[in-house]
């Protein structure tokens, strides 16, 4: 069974009840992929949920996934490294967390399903992968 990193973009969506290829590849393979988060991506969602009711359901979620621990030392260096290789090729990536997020699925050897446009560009640019 395939592991696969799902992006802060796709869990915002998810929780919304909102269709996108993404959320629809999610949801209906809940059970055929192992997945996994990072601490970057449990930041970006909870720190969005407003209800005290709902970070808790959201947090509980998390719980049951796989959680990637790397070195966040060597993660924010080869997250900078990648942020300014692509910047030197004239695109900025607009979110740096981006960048950080790339990483863990590119140091942990797994694609990474996203809602966001400037992921497809890191991964043209880099060995991150994407699922499709």
């Amino acid at each position: 069974m395939d592991t696969v990193l799902v992006d802060t973009s796709v869990w915002i969506n998810f929780f919304k009840g909102q269709e996108t290829p993404s959320t629809i590849l999610l949801k209906n393979n809940l059970t055929n992929f192992i997945i996994a988060t990072c601490p970057v991506i449990i930041q970006e969602v909870l720190q969005g949920v407003l209800s005290d009711k709902e970070f808790k359901s959201v947090n509980t979620h998390f719980n049951s996934l796989v959680k990637f621990i790397d070195d966040p030392y060597e993660l924010a260096m080869d997250a900078a490294k990648l942020y300014r290789e692509i910047r030197k090729k004239g695109f900025t990536i607009r979110k740096p967390n981006d960048c950080l997020i790339a990483c863990y699925a590119i140091k942990n050897k797994v694609k990474l399903l996203h809602d966001d446009k400037d992921f497809t560009f890191i991964a043209q640019n880099s060995n991150l992968s994407i699922q499709l």
